[in-house]
């Protein structure tokens, strides 16, 4: 198994870019982002993510830019929720790694990765892997202009033009699902598609849910697609959850 080139100086850390093949760039950054994977984080994500089709003799090239930059650049736009073309330039191209993110999205990764953490985190704590009790609520937030006419809408209550954020976390905090629909749409209306999704995801154990308030990172809107502003929650969530395994350092 090879790791990618990482010429000496660069502070990408000391465990191998991937557990792929030794096809990237070498993976050099001069500064690091308090948003940036620790090595043993990193560790933990790298296998998680969906091999590229050229791996398994499928179509397509062999990526060219690092994966671990790669994430680090989607957490960078996460938390910071900026525009995807407002990467700093030490990073991968911006559409590198927005093309990247999208792909990986539809493998379901995001999703997959978070179950994973969020399992991990509640067998740590003494918990059932599948929680039993959630809390549910939603956030209009504003949509900027990159977001389609078809998927916003008007909040009267909120006095928002724009998406409506629906999300179930666990008793812990934990994100189960989130699900994105324009902000005309009624909480109730959202409730029914939203627990849907929580019953593949809590294991079929979900009984208790309570209706609240939630919030997440993101203030404002810039993604065009509905399931790929739900990406973003998902992984500002991993990050979070990333967080309770590993040692910060």
């Amino acid at each position: 198994m090879l790791s990618c080139p990482i010429p000496a100086g660069a502070v990408t850390g000391d465990t191998p870019c991937c557990h792929l093949a030794a096809t990237h760039e070498p993976a050099v950054r001069r500064r690091r982002y308090p948003t940036d994977l620790t090595d043993t984080q990193w560790a933990l994500v790298d296998p998680l993510l969906p091999d590229p089709p050229w791996l398994a003799g499928q179509s397509g090239r062999p990526e060219k830019h690092c994966r671990r930059m790669v994430v680090d650049a989607i957490l960078h736009t996460v938390d910071n929720g900026a525009k995807w073309r407002a990467l700093p330039a030490d990073f991968p191209p911006w559409n590198t790694v927005y093309q990247r993110f999208a792909a990986w999205e539809l493998a379901g990764a995001s999703q997959r990765l978070l179950d994973i953490v969020r399992d991990r985190v509640r067998l740590r704590t003494g918990r059932v892997a599948a929680p039993s009790a959630g809390v549910i609520g939603s956030q209009s937030l504003r949509a900027a202009p990159t977001v389609g006419r078809d998927s916003r809408g008007w909040d009267a209550a909120k006095k928002v033009q724009g998406r409506k954020r629906h999300i179930v976390v666990d008793t812990m905090g934990l994100l189960i699902a989130v699900l994105v629909t324009p902000a005309s749409i009624h909480d109730k209306r959202a409730a029914r598609s939203l627990l849907r999704r929580v019953c593949d995801r809590a294991g079929g154990r979900l009984s208790l849910v309570w209706a609240g308030t939630g919030y997440r990172r993101c203030a404002r809107d810039y993604e065009r697609l509905p399931h790929h502003h739900e990406a973003i929650v998902r992984w500002a969530m991993i990050r979070t959850t990333i967080r309770r395994l590993t040692p910060q350092t």
